[in-house]
């Protein structure tokens, strides 16, 4: 007797074929989904920075909120699906690009309780940055990988300059309220310790300033220390940018996190571990011709 046998689950199907659709740049598919993607948070931004102008918001106020309701909801449905999508929702939830999907559609539900909260929405064109991943422009991803793993390498010596430059501010802004007192604007520590900084950073607003001949000294000398520290960061950053090796980064999603800036020959995930899909079917072919395997790519198994 023949069992007759159980219709397949088509859940993992469908969040495997969403899942390419979403998160995979290579497929036409993939690709059509985040062109139109950019260009709804491109008119998205464009509706909430013209209805922040009072002469159109009083004529158009009402459709313009309406259509910023759409988007709303149409962004609230894909944060959705990617979360349905990946295997891991709480791990892509918590990534970069996770947090500034939530972001993008925070804000127009904080506007009944945060009056306007609605303005925030402009945190939409940081989801623009996928038009890299998108238009394949490698270039780019490489050059902003080169800067983020320089910044990383060189935060511990960053830190300590900046501990420096506190220590510095706080002596100074003491030394200057010794020096000029109440009479001339510096009342007590912490304002003259505001005076040192926006000397030190050589911005200079003017609104306290040194009268006696030593505190113009003193100020004349924190003015050319500040030239000469802003120069201490950047040289920094430019020898760990100099050490930093260049390897050009791909398109490959995790399917599990949805995490990017993997390597060209990344197998593995090298933030959660899973094994990362390959995009499309490949076939190893012998010297005969003969079809020695076959196998599924990862972002279609279940």
């Amino acid at each position: 007797m023949v069992s007759e046998s159980s219709p397949p689950d088509p859940l993992p199907s469908l969040r495997s074929r969403l899942r390419e659709i979403i998160f995979e740049a290579d497929t036409p598919a993939g690709k059509a989904f985040d062109v139109i993607l950019i260009w709804c948070i491109a008119i998205s931004i464009s509706v909430v920075v013209v209805n922040s102008v009072a002469t159109i918001h009083q004529t158009y106020g009402r459709w313009l909120e309406a259509v910023e309701w759409f988007f709303t909801l149409l962004f609230t449905l894909e944060y959705l699906l990617r979360l349905f999508c990946v295997q891991r929702p709480l791990r892509y939830a918590v990534s970069f690009f996770g947090i500034v999907d939530l972001l993008a559609i925070l804000p127009t539900y904080v506007g009944f309780m945060v009056p306007g909260g609605k303005s925030l929405m402009t945190i939409r064109l940081l989801r623009v940055l996928r038009i890299f991943r998108v238009l394949k422009l490698s270039q780019y991803l490489s050059e902003a990988r080169l800067l983020m793993t320089a910044l990383k390498a060189s935060r511990r010596k960053i830190s300590v300059f900046l501990l420096a430059v506190v220590a510095i501010v706080v002596i100074i802004g003491s030394v200057m309220y010794i020096i000029e007192g109440d009479a001339h604007g510096f009342s007590d520590i912490p304002t003259s310790i505001y005076w040192a900084i926006v000397t030190l950073t050589t911005v200079g607003y003017g609104d306290i300033s040194p009268q006696t001949p030593l505190g113009k000294a003193l100020a004349s000398l924190v003015m050319i220390m500040g030239y000469g520290i802003i120069a201490v960061p950047t040289g920094i950053v430019g020898a760990e940018i100099a050490q930093v090796g260049k390897r050009p980064p791909t398109t490959k999603v995790c399917r599990a996190c949805a995490a990017q800036g993997h390597d060209s020959d990344a197998v593995y995930c090298k933030f959660c571990g899973a094994r990362l899909g390959s995009g499309t079917d490949f076939k190893k072919i012998n010297m005969n011709g003969a079809e020695k395997s076959k196998t599924k790519p990862d972002f279609l198994e279940s």
